[in-house]
C-alpha cells in the first residue's frame, strides 16, 4: 500500500493539527499582547490568528498562494507574496509571527534573512515549529515502518521538511538574533483520531515537566540586535514615516507568487 499524500491546507483540518493549533495560539496570544510598535507581519497559516492579542495599527497576513486566504475574514490587510522576497522596505516592520512558514518555505534561508531585514532593530519575530525530535517527527521520518505495522503512513503535510529547533537557534544566531524565550509543547502520540487524542491530552502537562524538548512543536521569541547599534531618547520614528516606509510594492492578490 503506497503512502497517503496530504497538503497543508488538508492537513490543518486533521484532529492532530487542531491540537497544535490551540496549543500555538495560546502561546501566540501571551507573547505578543505586550509588544509594541507600529507594524505586524504574519507569514503563512493564516487560520492562526497570530496577531489578534497584538495592539500594533498597522497588521498584514502574507501567503504565497490565493488558495491560502480561502475563509479568511478581513482582520488584517491580506498580500500576496514570495516569502524569500517581502514587498516591504528594510527596518520597517516591529514584529513578525512565523507559524510554519519556515519549514513550508523552498528556501527556508532566504525567509529568515528576509525576517532579519525588514525587522526594525530589536525587532521580534515569533516562529513556530514542528519538532523532528519528537514521536511527530519520528512518524514522519519512518513512513516504511509504520506502513509495515498497517498505520497510515501519512501524518504531517507531505511538502514540508522539519527543521530541529537547535538548527534554527544556529540560524538566528548567524542573523544576529537573540532567543529569548523558548517553549515545546504537544507531547501526544501521533494519532489521527480525535477522540484518542483527548485521551492522551495528559500528556501535555506530563511531558512538559519530564521530557520537555520532546514536544511535537517548539515555539521561539527572538530579538534581532545590532552590534555598535545604542539607542538614544526616542527609539521610535514618527508614525507617519514609518507608514509610508512600509507600504508593500504590491497588495491583495497582485502580488507575484509561485
Amino acid at each position: 500500500m503506497g503512502a497517503q499524500i496530504i497538503g497543508l491546507q488538508d492537513w490543518l483540518q486533521t484532529p492532530a493539527a487542531q491540537h497544535l493549533l490551540a496549543w500555538e495560539q495560546v502561546c501566540l496570544d501571551q507573547s505578543v499582547g505586550d509588544l509594541f510598535g507600529y507594524h505586524a507581519l504574519q507569514l503563512g497559516i493564516p487560520q492562526l490568528h497570530g496577531l489578534r492579542a497584538n495592539r500594533m495599527p498597522h497588521r498584514w497576513i502574507a501567503c504565497q498562494t490565493r488558495a491560502d486566504f480561502a475563509g479568511l475574514s478581513d482582520r488584517a490587510v491580506h498580500v500576496l507574496a514570495d516569502f524569500s522576497a517581502l514587498p516591504f522596505a528594510s527596518n520597517s516592520m516591529d514584529l513578525l509571527v512565523l507559524p510554519h512558514a519556515l519549514e513550508c518555505s523552498d528556501d527556508p534561508h532566504a525567509t529568515l534573512r528576509e525576517v532579519e531585514r525588514i525587522l526594525v532593530p530589536e525587532g521580534k519575530v515569533v516562529i513556530c515549529g514542528l519538532n523532528p525530535a519528537s514521536l511527530w517527527g519520528l512518524r514522519h521520518h519512518r513512513v516504511q515502518w509504520y506502513q509495515r505495522l498497517g498505520v497510515s503512513a501519512s501524518f504531517l503535510p507531505h511538502d514540508i521538511d522539519l527543521i530541529g529547533y537547535w538548527r534554527l537557534r544556529d540560524w538566528l544566531r548567524l542573523l544576529s538574533f537573540e532567543v529569548e524565550t523558548v517553549r515545546f509543547g504537544c507531547y501526544i502520540p501521533a494519532l489521527d483520531s480525535a477522540r484518542w487524542i483527548h485521551r492522551f491530552a495528559w500528556l501535555d502537562t506530563v511531558g512538559s515537566r519530564w521530557w520537555p524538548i520532546l514536544g511535537a512543536d517548539y515555539f521561539v521569541v527572538a530579538t534581532k540586535r545590532v552590534r555598535g547599534m545604542r539607542l538614544l531618547g526616542s527609539a521610535w520614528r514618527s508614525a507617519a514615516s514609518r507608514r509610508s516606509a512600509v507600504m508593500p510594492a504590491v497588495h491583495s492578490g497582485r502580488a507575484a507568487h509561485k
